[in-house]
C-alpha cells in the first residue's frame, strides 16, 4: 500500500527526533513497534484484497476549497453542501488560509464565523419577508406548556444559574433591533 499523505511534510519543522522524545517524555513512543500494537493486524486490512484503488479517485473542486495548512491536498472525497459565501465566508477562509489547526485562533475564526453567519441568514430571512419568529423558535410557549418554570425548582440542575440571563441573551437583540428599526424609520419620515 503505498498510499500519498495528504500531510504536507516541508511545513513540519521544528518537531524533535522519536529518540530525543523518547528520552524527555517516560513512555512516549510505547506503541511504535508493530508486535506492541493490539490493533496492529486491523491496520495490515485497512484496504480489503477486493478494492480496486489503494486512495480513492479526488473528487474534482467545484470552486478552492479551503484545507489546513498542514494538508499538501484535500482529501479525495469532501463535502460540498455548504460552500462559504459572504463575510462568514471570508473569515472562514481566512482561518485555514493563515492558522493551523492547532492554533486556538484558528478554531476562534471559525467560530466567529458561524456566528456571523447566523447573521446573516437571520438578515436573508427578514429581506426575503419571512423573519424569524422569537416567540415560536426559542421555545417561550414550551416554558408554560410544559412546565418550564416548576421544572427548573426542582432537582439539581446546573444550568440554573444563568436562568434569569435567558430572556435578556434572547429577547435584548430583538429589543435592540427593533429600537433601530424604529429609530431609521423615524429619521426617514422627517
Amino acid at each position: 500500500m503505498s498510499a500519498t499523505t495528504p500531510y504536507a511534510r516541508e511545513a513540519r519543522t521544528g518537531i524533535p527526533s522519536a529518540d530525543e522524545l523518547r528520552s524527555r517524555i517516560p513512555g512516549w513512543g510505547a506503541d511504535l513497534d508493530p508486535a506492541d500494537r493490539p490493533s496492529y493486524p486491523r491496520e495490515i486490512d485497512a484496504v480489503p484484497d477486493t478494492a480496486h484503488w489503494h486512495l480513492p479517485e479526488q473528487q474534482e473542486e467545484a470552486w478552492p476549497r479551503e484545507r489546513s495548512i498542514e494538508h499538501a491536498r484535500l482529501t479525495p472525497v469532501f463535502g460540498t453542501s455548504c460552500p462559504p459565501r459572504g463575510l462568514s465566508g471570508a473569515v472562514r477562509k481566512l482561518a485555514y488560509a493563515r492558522y493551523s489547526e492547532a492554533r486556538a485562533a484558528h478554531w476562534l475564526l471559525l467560530l466567529a464565523a458561524d456566528r456571523i453567519d447566523v447573521k446573516e441568514q437571520a438578515a436573508l430571512a427578514l429581506l426575503r419577508g419571512r423573519p424569524d419568529d422569537p416567540v415560536t423558535q426559542t421555545g417561550i410557549l414550551g416554558e408554560r406548556r410544559y412546565h418550564g418554570l416548576s421544572s427548573r425548582r426542582r432537582g439539581h440542575r446546573v444550568d440554573t444559574v444563568h436562568h434569569p440571563l435567558d430572556p435578556v441573551i434572547v429577547g435584548l437583540p430583538w429589543i435592540a433591533g427593533g429600537w433601530a428599526a424604529w429609530r431609521l424609520l423615524r429619521r426617514a419620515r422627517r
